[in-house]
Formats: structure tokens, C-alpha cells, sequence
């Protein structure tokens, strides 16, 4: 991928490709894909659309589609072509062939911006974790040296054989001490929760959509200086503060984790398992959303997807409606705080705007009800915290606004 990693050359011009097989929810628009690409340092030229019925076999568009696109990138002086859509590696390769360009797709497009911005020790090691996964399927394009290893005599087979099984051998090698390391990691924040479980700490985590506002949420509570920024995956890195509520429920433990998104890749929630993992082990789970976007239902059902791949699907949830101050005013909440229907159940919903502040101070009251209700229903098991909050307090009315 002809990313930009320097501020001293222009971004690389690409062309945007988005192919209609009729489900539900696609971005006609492009819209986030466009935003993918200008956070991995590239410069959308232009944007096509296919309407297909299924994926061509060989290109995936169709010759005739792939003919358009190619009249269209070179119109546009653009270097590069990137799909919506994950592409076999047999498409990518016939794609570059009949395009003459590289061809890239969302997949690896998200790797790479998760490699530019992962800081931490962890961070990076899952990032090359799926990064070193996608890429074994690609040996044959991804490796230039290979064309230097030819087949001689009593040698069957075309250019690069040998030198293809030795790097698959080698990346497969790789991606076995990657993990290990991952592992060790693993059981390094393991040996951390049930520190934080002995002082019977309550865990509460962020998550949402990306670009939600999680981290100047996660700013906004605990007054760090974690990076917050108005573009797809500002934060990669879970970060972990102490958060005090008042003498009546003390401190408890809140983290930030990465933000989520559209067809995020099964090798990313995969190795992204260690950072998910302070989700899984929340006892409650600070649900962000951005409640200006149009799109916000759809954003809240793929966050729901990913959380039941990892298995936090029955942690309890409080909707957390941000950015309430680029609403317009027929769209602003009729109530502060009300529930919101999710997969059949009701979860307690309250509106705010981090950035502004606007909501903060009721966002504390309902944290403290959570956990004093959490502490009562550990001798009432049969009720979780929210629920307990929802029946005995009465802070959560049952009834839903018009707003959003």
C-alpha cells in the first residue's frame, strides 16, 4: 500500500471503489472508507460504485466495471485503488493485473492504520500478529525477492517455489512466537485484574464506534491526557485510570479500549483478544455512541456484533449518547436520561456532550448508583447492577424519548 508515513511528501492520490450486492446499510457515499483512507495519509480522487447481484469470481466487479475504474483512475492521476469490500487474494492479483496499479481493499487498509498508530508493546505485537495473518495468504505478490529464485535442473515447478515455502515457513514461524508473546502479555494483565478483583475493584470500560468520543469521554471523567482526536481510531491502546466517585462509592477502575467498526477483520478481533479482554472482564461497560450521527443504529449493532465475539455480549451496558451539542434543536433529547431498546432488552441510556460537559455530573450520579447497586446485588445475584439502579431508584424511567 503506497501509504504516506511522511509529512514531507503529498498524499498519494487513490481511487475509491464500493460494490451494491443489495444488503442492508451500504455506504452509497463511500463516506467511511473515504475516511479510512484520509487517516492512513491518502487523498481520495474519486469514488465508483458497482451494483452487483454476487462478486465477479475472477475481479469481483466484472471486466467491464474493472475497465471503468481503470479510465477513471488514470483520469484522476490516481496511484492506487482501494475496495470496500475484502478481496480474495486471486482477485486482488487479477484486479492489479487489468488495472496496472496496486489494489488494495478495507482489510488492509485498517491493518495499516493500526500499524502507524499502536504505541504500546501490546499494541504493536497484535498489530503484526494480523498484519503477518493476512499477509500469508499473499506471499506470492507481497515479496518481490521471490522472482530471484528460479527452478533449475531436475527442479519442477516456476519462479520462486522454493522461496515461496520458505517464507510461508518463516511468517509462519513468525506469527508462532507473536503469539507466545501475546500470551505472555496475556497473562501479564491477567495477574492485574485479579490484583484489581482481591481489592474487589469495580471495572467499568469504553466502548463504541469509532470516533464516538470515547476517548475525550475517558478524558473528561478522569482528567487524563489521553490522545483524543476527530478521526477513525484516535486510540488504539486500552488505557486504565482510577476513577473516584465520592465517598459513597470510592474509586473504580475505568479504560478506554479501541474503538470498533464496520467489517472490522476477524484477525484484528482475534488478536486484539488481550486488549478486548478488559471488556469482557468489565463489570459494566460504558457504551459510546455518537449520538450526530445519522447513522448511530447501525454503529450500535456492529458494536454489538464484535462484543458478542468476544464474549462480552451479557456484560451490563449504559448507552452513553455524546456529542448532544451538534444536534439540531428538533433532534435534542426530551430527557436527560431514559432507555433504549437493544436486541429485545431495555438498557438505560443518558444523553451528554463530553467535549462541552454538558452531562458529565449526571453521568457520575448514575456510575455511583451502578456501583452501590452492584455491592447490594452481590447478596442478590439474581439482579445486576443497572438493573438494580433501573427498580429500586427509579433513576432510569422505562419510557423512551423522541429524541434520536
Amino acid at each position: 500500500m503506497n501509504i504516506d508515513e511522511s509529512n514531507d511528501t503529498a498524499p498519494a492520490p487513490v481511487v475509491l471503489v464500493g460494490v451494491d450486492l443489495g444488503f442492508p446499510n451500504f455506504d452509497g457515499e463511500l463516506e467511511e472508507l473515504g475516511l479510512l483512507a484520509e487517516t492512513a495519509g491518502l487523498r481520495p480522487v474519486a469514488r465508483i460504485v458497482a451494483r452487483r447481484k454476487a462478486p465477479d469470481a475472477a475481479l469481483f466487479v466484472g471486466s467491464g466495471k474493472a475497465d471503468e475504474i481503470k479510465m477513471l483512475a488514470e483520469h484522476h492521476g490516481a496511484v492506487e485503488v482501494l475496495f470496500d469490500q475484502a478481496l480474495s487474494p486471486a482477485q486482488q492479483r487479477n484486479l492489479e493485473r487489468q488495472l496496472g496499479m496496486p489494489v488494495n481493499d478495507r482489510t488492509l487498509l485498517i491493518l495499516q492504520i493500526f500499524a502507524q498508530r499502536a504505541r504500546s508493546h501490546e499494541g504493536k505485537l497484535q498489530v503484526e500478529l494480523a498484519r503477518l495473518q493476512y499477509l500469508s495468504t499473499r506471499l506470492v505478490r507481497r515479496w518481490s525477492h521471490l522472482e530471484r529464485q528460479t527452478g533449475g535442473a531436475g527442479v519442477r515447478g516456476g519462479p520462486g517455489e522454493k522461496q515461496i515455502e520458505l517464507d510461508r515457513r518463516m511468517i509462519g514461524e513468525t506469527i508462532k512466537r507473536t503469539k507466545e508473546r501475546l500470551q505472555k502479555v496475556k497473562r501479564q494483565r491477567g495477574t492485574q485484574r485479579r490484583q484489581r478483583e482481591r481489592r474487589e475493584t469495580f471495572n467499568i470500560s469504553l466502548v463504541g464506534y469509532t470516533n464516538a468520543g470515547k476517548s475525550t469521554l475517558f478524558n473528561s471523567l478522569v482528567k487524563a491526557r489521553a490522545y483524543a482526536a476527530d478521526q477513525l481510531f484516535a486510540t488504539l491502546d486500552t488505557t486504565t485510570r482510577q476513577l473516584y466517585l465520592g465517598a459513597e462509592a470510592g474509586s473504580v477502575s475505568l479504560s478506554d479500549t479501541v474503538g470498533f467498526i464496520r467489517d472490522l477483520p476477524h484477525g484484528l478481533v482475534d488478536a486484539f483478544q488481550a486488549t478486548l479482554q478488559e471488556a469482557i472482564d468489565a463489570d459494566l461497560l460504558l457504551h459510546v455512541v455518537d449520538a450526530a450521527n445519522p447513522d448511530f443504529v447501525e454503529q450500535i449493532a456492529q458494536v454489538q456484533r464484535v462484543l458478542h465475539e468476544i464474549g462480552a455480549a451479557d456484560v451490563p451496558q449504559l448507552l452513553v449518547f455524546n456529542k448532544i451539542d451538534a444536534l439540531p434543536d428538533e433532534r435534542q433529547p426530551l430527557s436527560p436520561q431514559d432507555t433504549y431498546e437493544i436486541e429485545g432488552a431495555q438498557v438505560p441510556r443518558i444523553f451528554l456532550s463530553a467535549q462541552k460537559g454538558t452531562g458529565i455530573a449526571l453521568l457520575r450520579t448514575v456510575l455511583t448508583e451502578a456501583v452501590t447497586a452492584h455491592r447490594a446485588a452481590m447478596a442478590r445475584p439474581e439482579a445486576g447492577p443497572l438493573a438494580a439502579a433501573v427498580d429500586e431508584d427509579g433513576t432510569m424511567p422505562s419510557h423512551s424519548t423522541n429524541a434520536s
